[in-house]
Formats: structure tokens, sequence, C-alpha cells
């Protein structure tokens, strides 16, 4: 008998990276949501201790098939992966099996099209009969199609920048964050193919029973955790005739909480605000009426 049988039913298993730029982040947002673990010797497995969802630790683009053979039910990767496996197996005439649940808002970066810095870039049309080297070939040849130009698909790997310089290629593809690898291999980005971030993936059909529920349950608290992650609730007093002045400096504050102040003709006001609380916004706050202004941080937030 297979021992994870169980598990995998009763109990909800999230692939996320091992090593590499989302591994943190990811388990610092999860563990926002309540989770905790104890992780294996190996380290790439945790068992969850707060709730039955337990950490598969991988490589990022193994995610999409953990999520398609049922190894695990959900994975945080990249979009830019989660949607090259997808054009892979749609290419290859299989249905789509997995899905993006939710953006996660880290790890953003964008898949561009670079050439030397030689070119006198005039558009897509350029690239006609060219060679093109990239990580990417699904995503690389949808956006080829779309525009019409028939070049040939290069497939490396790895070190995709420097495949112009060895003769490899006459333009690249690949993932762009500060454009610093690209500058220096004397290349130079002229389209953006696509934009990414980390995303929680998941099954297209979703779960049933015990899953189903814990699923709901860590969506619901990543949506709370996410909404949360740059808010501060302010609070401040002022009276009631300053309202008018004060509430247009709270655009992206959701409706504030009002009180009467008992014996006195004054307001104290609570606002959970989603943008940046700075010194010059509760400068122009009490110049507007405002008084003993307090900014607190957010932990966490169930709608």
């Amino acid at each position: 008998m297979n021992p994870t049988k169980p598990a995998a039913r009763d109990r909800l298993r999230i692939a996320i990276q091992k090593s590499g730029r989302l591994a943190e982040p990811a388990r610092s947002l999860l563990a926002s949501c309540g989770l905790g673990w104890r992780e294996s010797r190996d380290r790439l497995f945790c068992y969850g201790e707060t709730l039955p969802v337990d950490l598969l630790l991988v490589r990022d683009d193994d995610i999409p098939a953990l999520i398609a053979d049922g190894v695990c039910d959900l994975g945080v990767v990249g979009r830019n992966v989660l949607s090259e496996a997808d054009g892979v197996r749609v290419a290859s005439g299989r249905r789509p099996v997995f899905r993006e649940w939710r953006a996660l808002g880290f790890g953003g970066c964008r898949l561009a099209l670079a050439v030397p810095e030689g070119w006198d870039w005039k558009g897509p049309q350029q690239l006609a009969g060219k060679r093109i080297a990239t990580s990417y070939p699904a995503l690389l040849s949808q956006w080829l199609a779309a525009q019409g130009v028939d070049a040939e698909v290069v497939l490396l790997s790895g070190s995709v920048e420097i495949a112009p310089r060895l003769g490899q290629a006459d333009a690249v593809c690949d993932l762009v964050s500060s454009g610093a690898t690209l500058a220096a291999n004397q290349l130079v980005p002229v389209a953006t193919l696509f934009e990414s971030e980390a995303v929680l993936a998941g099954p297209v059909e979703g779960f049933d029973g015990v899953r189903a529920e814990l699923a709901e349950l860590l969506c619901r608290r990543l949506d709370g955790a996410l909404r949360v992650r740059h808010s501060k609730l302010l609070l401040f007093q002022a009276s009631r005739d300053r309202l008018p002045s004060l509430l247009p400096l709270l655009p992206d504050a959701e409706a504030p909480t009002v009180m009467r102040i008992d014996g006195v003709d004054q307001l104290a006001l609570q606002a959970l605000c989603h943008g940046a609380v700075t010194w010059q916004r509760l400068e122009d706050l009490k110049s507007a009426g405002a008084r003993g202004l307090m900014v607190l941080p957010v932990e966490g937030m169930l709608a």
C-alpha cells in the first residue's frame, strides 16, 4: 500500500521552489497565513503542524508537472513557468490541467526579446529568417505566430544571453528583471512578450472533500495577507467640520470608521490605507485639521 495516498486525500500539499528568488518570499507569505511546518532531514518536505497543509520543496520547472500528475495539489511558481508548461501541453494536443489561481505580488519580471546593440530595430518583421535563442520555446513560438513572423527558435537551457556572441543565435528571448545581464552582453530589449510574477497554481477543476475546504481556507487567508501587505491602520481625531477636507486625502482607504467623542464636537476616525502612509501625507492631514495622528501595522485581515 502506498502510504502517501491518505495524505493526498486528507491533507493539502503545496510545491514551492526549494531555492531561488521565489523560495523565501513564498514561505514567508504562507507563514503569514498562519502555516507552520516541521522540516524533514533532507529538506525536501515540510510537514504542516498548524494546519494539514504540507510543503514539497522542488525545482520550479517541475511544479506544473507535479500538479498535473497529482503529486502536489497546489504550487507557487512563476507565471512564465506555468504558461510555458501549458503552452507545451497545448502544442502537443493535451488538454489544460492546471491554471493560475492567484497572483501573489512578488517575483516580478518580464519575458523580453533582445537584439544586439548594433541592430536598427524597426519591428518584429526584422526577425524573419533569424535564429532566436530562448528557454521558453512555447511562449516565443506563440508570439512569433501572432506577429506573423517565421523565425527559427533555438532552445537553450541556460546562458541564453551569450548565444549571439557565440554565433548560436541572432537574437534572444529571456526573462528580464533589471536588464543588467542583457547590457553586459551588449543586448538591448526591444519587445516585451509576457509579464510575469509568482502565482498560486492549481488544477483546472479544483478539489473535492477535505482538500476543497483547505484550499478555500488557504485562498481566503492569502487574499487577506496580500491585501494588507502594504496596508496601515491610520488613527486620528478631527472636528466634524474638517471631514470634507480630510477625506479626499485618503483616496486609497476603505470607508473610514467614524466615532463621536462624548461631550465634545470631535470625532475619532480610523481608516485602513492600502497605500504608503508617508510623513508628507501625515503633514497634509495635520494641515487639513487632523490631530493625534497614529499609524499602526496590520498583521492580518479576513473579509
